[in-house]
């Protein structure tokens, strides 16, 4: 079976690694020569929007795929022809316009913080006084990795947060003083069941994704995280791997946003877990059986950000794993992570402590 991917970039490849061993063949469209995918598969060097090229890549494909949300899904639907795409673009469309993400989840029945949509300084200035301080406003479109938000913490505040995101739709919410951020990823298949992984809990820094734990053992909070993502994907009549992220706070779960495709907090399910989401993404678009989501002890992740450490040092912390994703440095890029796998939640942290350390004192090598 020949899958085509529309992005090549570093979730790409990690399809493709788990894709190969199943068989499968991978054709992936990105517009840059270095795409890290292109190391597993054809790679067709053309812009995202080349309608032309996508109906290449769908026409020499029996199933279609993405690993980012910014497609033009018209276009993407169209070019597509007769190739079926997954997960549905409808549900590409609603994750790709936060408002229409927030009335997903409330159709679903899931808990969100306040919010009202922000088409000029006026609103963003009711929104402050009928939403009420802090907010955070954002971009309804396009931002990710904390890109097109800025924090209204006061009054005073509005001026300048107008003046960086003002002119495009935006978004304004209460800002969730929470307990912690966790994420549940869940595969859907053809026939309609969802296979869960335990919750995930993480911890960004500058919007960015810095490490992940799993599983976060709260038995309430993961039921209840599976009955939201439940509700959510049979009303987005979902297939394929889907990632949602909430925030925790005084025991609730308030739905953040989803994201419809493999996602960044389940890598450590690679190592960590009996199928990993990346093949699990795999099994379901191409009709195969889902795979056991149970873990394999107490697994954590590491996002190497702006900077490789060196190798030998990484792989000198016991079961730990690391992912390079060929990328060239530069500041605030992801360019690989590593993974650990322990016995227990105490040894797991120890290990990525001392792989937090090496990579805040790592500098970039290329030296396997």
């Amino acid at each position: 079976m020949r899958v085509g991917v529309v992005g090549g970039g570093q979730l790409g490849r990690m399809l493709g690694l788990a894709g190969v061993p199943l068989g499968l063949d991978f054709v992936f469209l990105d517009p840059s020569p270095e795409a890290p995918a292109a190391a597993v598969g054809e790679h067709i060097a053309a812009a995202f929007d080349d309608d032309a090229a996508i109906a290449g890549l769908a026409g020499g494909c029996d199933v279609l795929t993405f690993e980012f949300e910014n497609v033009d899904v018209d276009s993407l639907v169209a070019a597509a022809g007769g190739t079926p795409v997954f997960p549905p673009p409808g549900a590409l469309a609603t994750a790709q316009d936060r408002r229409s993400e927030k009335e997903a989840f409330e159709a679903a029945g899931i808990p969100v913080a306040p919010w009202r949509t922000v088409d000029s300084r006026e609103e963003l200035e009711a929104a402050s006084r009928d939403i009420g301080l802090p907010l955070i406003v954002k971009t309804r479109r396009l931002g990710y990795d904390g890109k097109g938000q800025r924090r209204v913490l006061a009054d005073a505040d509005i001026p300048a947060a107008w003046q960086a995101l003002g002119g495009v739709p935006l978004l304004a919410e209460r800002l969730v003083d929470f307990d912690r951020e966790v994420s549940v990823i869940g595969s859907r298949g053809a026939d309609g069941a969802l296979a869960c992984y335990p919750l995930t809990e993480n911890v960004h820094r500058d919007g960015i994704l810095h490490t992940s734990r799993a599983p976060a053992a709260d038995a309430p909070l993961q039921l209840l995280a599976e009955d939201h993502l439940r509700a959510l994907v049979e009303r987005l009549d979902y297939r394929g791997t889907i990632a949602v992220e909430f925030f925790v706070a005084g025991g609730r779960l308030l739905g953040n946003e989803f994201a419809p495709r493999v996602h960044n907090s389940g890598h450590w399910t690679i190592e960590g877990a009996a199928c990993s989401q990346f093949e699990n993404h795999l099994r379901a678009i191409c009709g195969l059986p889902a795979g056991a989501c149970r873990t394999r002890g107490h697994a954590g992740m590491l996002n190497l950000i702006g900077a490789m450490p060196a190798a030998d040092g990484v792989l000198a912390v016991a079961d730990a794993h690391l992912h390079d994703y060929g990328k060239s440095p530069r500041p605030g890029r992801k360019l690989g992570h590593v993974t650990v796998v322990a016995d227990t939640p105490a040894e797991r942290d120890r290990r990525l402590g001392d792989l937090q350390a090496l990579a805040a004192a790592g500098t970039e090598t290329r030296s396997l």
